[in-house]
Parts: structure tokens; C-alpha cells; sequence
């Protein structure tokens, strides 16, 4: 009886902090996208023939984000009768908005305008028991480029 007690405490703690961390991400994902949306990250390679770029980088972001336990127990639970795991769903959000957050602030160091072609990586790393997806890793890159300014 113990046990079980201290499972679902632990479970409800799990929850508790998980969402509290996640809406405090998102919170923090939606002010920098805020402050980011002047510079369009844009997936194709082709550039408009009006536009003229004075300087080209490379530019990348990446990050690693881990699943809760609480997540990652209501996806175990999902498994079983199938369906949508919405679960995994946020976690894949979260960490593809904050590879492209990243890969926008290192174009704003360089004062880039515009991030052309645009792609992206996604990976699961850190498995755990029974091949379970502990973390998610993505790498978002591009082609920043400053556009020369009309005089």
C-alpha cells in the first residue's frame, strides 16, 4: 500500500513540476518568437531574382530536450489501446520551435535579414528501457543573408 501511495505521490509530482517547466518553455518560446519574427526563416533555396544579398552564413541551432516521467508514463499508457500521443507531441513542438528560436538568434548576431533554405533534423536519443524515447534532439540550419539596403 506504501508503495503505491508513494508511486502516485511521485507520479503527481512529476506532473506538477512537468507542467509547470513546459508552460514556463512555451512562455519563454512565444517572447523571443516575438522579438525574432523581423528576421523570416524561409525553407525554400531559391532567391526572389529582385533580391541581392551583400553577405551569406551558415547558421544552426540545436537542442536537446528530455521527456518527464509523467509524459513519457501517459504515452506508456496511450500505447496500449493506440492513438494520438499528444504527449510526444509537445515535446516535438517545443523542441523545433527552439532549434529554429536559435538557429534566428545567431543570424541576428550577424546581422543577417533573411534565412533562406531552411532545414531540419530531428532525432531521438537517450533510450531507456524497452527502447523508449527519453530525449528528442533537434538541429535546425539555414543560409542567413544580409540584404544590401536601398540608399
Amino acid at each position: 500500500m506504501f508503495d503505491l501511495i508513494l508511486f502516485l505521490t511521485l507520479l503527481a509530482l512529476g506532473f506538477g513540476f512537468g507542467q509547470y517547466l513546459e508552460s514556463q518553455h512555451y512562455k519563454s518560446i512565444i517572447r523571443r518568437e516575438s522579438s525574432l519574427k523581423r528576421i523570416p526563416a524561409i525553407a525554400t533555396k531559391h532567391l526572389p531574382p529582385e533580391f541581392t544579398p551583400c553577405s551569406t552564413q551558415m547558421v544552426c541551432g540545436n537542442v536537446v530536450i528530455s521527456i518527464d516521467f509523467f509524459k513519457k508514463f501517459v504515452a506508456g499508457m496511450r500505447s496500449i489501446v493506440g492513438g494520438r500521443v499528444s504527449s510526444y507531441e509537445s515535446l516535438i513542438d517545443r523542441a523545433r520551435r527552439e532549434a529554429i528560436l536559435r538557429m534566428k538568434e545567431q543570424a541576428a548576431t550577424l546581422g543577417a535579414n533573411y534565412v533562406f533554405n531552411v532545414k531540419m533534423e530531428t532525432s531521438s536519443i537517450s533510450k531507456g528501457r524497452r527502447n523508449s524515447i527519453g530525449s528528442v534532439e533537434v538541429l535546425a540550419y539555414g543560409t542567413a543573408i544580409s540584404k544590401q539596403q536601398a540608399l
